[in-house]
C-alpha cells in the first residue's frame, strides 16, 4: 500500500467515520478540523457503534484511537500526506478557499480526493494544482457495514492514482465501486436523493407527517428504515445542504420550500440524531417503541 499518512479534513458526521476507519485498519491519520475537541468527542462516540456492529473490544477500540491526531492546523495537517480526503460542507466557496491553501500547503507527492455528496469531480478540480492527483472518494453513512467507496475521476486523473485510490479502499476494508464517467450523486445518492427529496416533498405539501411517510415505507417495503430515520443520521445541516445546491442549479420551487422548512429546524437546534432532536426525539426515538408500525 502506497498510503501511509492519511488527512481527513472535516470530521462531520461521516468525516468522522473515515478518520476513525482508516486509523483503526493501521494507518497514520490526522483528522483537520477548526474545532479539535469536539472532533475528538466525535471519533469517541463511533465506539458503541463499533463494539455493537463489529464486536471491538475496548483495547481494539483504543487501537484505532491511538493512530488518530487532531489539529487545527492545516500545515500541519498536511505537512507529510500521502492522501487528502476532503469532507467539509456542501458549499463550493468553502471547497474552492480549501482546496486552494492545500495546493499550496500539501507535498508534491499528496493525491487529492473530494467526498462531496452533491459536486462532481470537474467542478472541483479546477481549485488544485495537481489535476491528475485529483478524484472523488464517495462513502455511504455508517461507512464500517454500509462498506463501500464510491470511486470518481476526472478525464486528467491519472490511472495509476485512481489505482492507488482503489487499493486504499481495500485496505480499510471498503468494497471500491469504481465509476467510469462522472455521475452527480454517484450511484448511491443519484437512487437515494430523489427518494429522500420525495418523502420531504410529502411532509412539507401537507400530505403525510414524517411518521407516517416512514411507517407507510416501512410496512409496505420491508425495510427496517424509513426515509426521516436516514435523514435524521445524516444530520439534517448536511441534508440542507444538499437541498440548496439543489435549488441553485434547478430552480424548482420544491426545493425552496424543503430548504426553508429545514433551516427553522436547524436554527431551532434540532439538527438530528447527533444533537438530540431531529424528525424524531433521542436517545429514545418514537421508531424504537415496538409498536410503532402497529399504531
Amino acid at each position: 500500500m502506497a498510503f501511509q499518512n492519511v488527512t481527513i479534513a472535516g470530521t462531520g458526521v461521516l468525516g468522522s467515520q473515515i478518520a476513525y476507519q482508516t486509523a483503526l485498519n493501521g494507518f497514520n491519520v490526522t483528522a483537520y478540523d477548526r474545532n479539535p475537541d469536539t472532533a475528538k468527542k466525535r471519533v469517541s462516540a463511533l465506539k458503541t457503534s463499533y463494539q455493537n456492529d463489529l464486536g471491538l473490544s475496548d483495547d481494539e477500540f483504543n487501537a484505532g484511537l491511538s493512530r488518530l491526531s487532531f489539529t487545527a492546523d492545516l500545515a500541519e495537517a498536511v505537512k507529510d500526506a500521502d492522501y487528502v480526503i476532503e469532507a467539509l460542507p456542501e458549499n463550493l466557496e468553502i471547497k474552492e478557499e480549501f482546496y486552494k491553501q492545500l495546493s499550496k500547503l500539501a507535498p508534491e507527492k499528496t493525491i487529492f480526493a473530494g467526498n462531496s455528496s452533491t459536486m462532481v469531480p470537474s467542478q472541483l478540480v479546477k481549485f488544485v494544482d495537481r489535476p491528475a492527483k485529483f478524484l472523488h472518494m464517495h462513502f455511504a453513512n455508517k461507512i464500517w457495514k454500509c462498506n463501500v467507496a464510491e470511486i470518481m475521476g476526472t478525464e486528467q486523473t491519472d490511472p495509476a492514482v485512481f489505482q492507488e485510490v482503489v487499493d486504499f479502499a481495500h485496505a480499510i476494508k471498503m468494497v471500491p465501486i469504481p465509476l467510469h464517467k462522472e455521475q452527480p450523486g454517484y450511484v448511491l445518492n443519484s437512487l437515494l436523493i430523489p427518494f429522500v427529496i420525495s418523502a420531504m416533498a410529502l411532509w412539507v405539501k401537507g400530505v403525510a407527517d414524517p411518521q407516517t411517510v416512514d411507517k407507510d415505507w416501512m410496512i409496505s417495503t420491508g425495510s427496517p428504515v424509513g426515509p426521516f430515520m436516514m435523514l435524521d443520521d445524516v444530520g439534517l445541516r448536511t441534508v440542507w445542504n444538499i437541498v440548496t445546491n439543489l435549488y441553485e442549479s434547478r430552480h424548482q420551487e420544491i426545493f425552496k420550500v424543503i430548504a426553508d422548512r429545514l433551516k427553522e429546524m436547524i436554527d431551532a437546534g434540532h439538527e438530528g440524531l447527533e444533537s438530540g432532536q431531529g424528525f424524531y426525539h433521542y436517545p429514545n426515538p418514537e421508531f424504537a417503541d415496538p409498536d410503532f408500525l402497529k399504531k
